[in-house]
């Protein structure tokens, strides 16, 4: 593969995900890239996003239901979706090393990784509808 040329748009999407925690969608990245290049298409967000993930620079995130989301966090990690509010955040603590392990007991092939979705209900909606405030 050729070097790839630099891109301050590029960069500048890349800080924007790894200085966020929240999984942002490609019109989330779009409409703050907007603010420091007044110029930029939704295009060429999705072309940067794209590339950013293809070279493992990023993550992207499907089936979330709904748009993908853009993680800057490459390392092993598992996330999880509130089915109330629709947010995605990051679960820590995770001993991947021990779930591969028991993962490859029973099969023959090599695993080099694994993605791990968890959904259910974040605290801050449990804590709304404890205060009886629902949206």
């Amino acid at each position: 593969m050729a070097a790839l040329k630099f891109s301050r748009q590029r960069e500048s999407i890349k800080e924007f995900l790894m200085s966020r925690n929240d999984h942002p969608t490609a019109d989330t990245v779009y409409e703050n890239m907007k603010i420091i290049y007044p110029n930029i298409s939704l295009g060429t967000v999705y072309r940067n996003l794209s590339l950013l993930a293809d070279i493992g620079e990023i993550q992207k995130l499907s089936n979330f239901g709904g748009a993908d989301r853009f993680d800057g966090r490459t390392d092993e990690h598992c996330h999880f979706m509130c089915t109330e509010c629709g947010k995605v955040m990051d679960l820590h603590s995770q001993d991947f090393d021990s779930l591969v392990e028991k993962a490859e007991e029973n099969f023959t092939g090599r695993i080099t990784g694994c993605s791990i979705r968890f959904f259910g209900v974040c605290e801050e909606c449990i804590n709304q509808k404890k205060s009886g405030n629902s949206t």
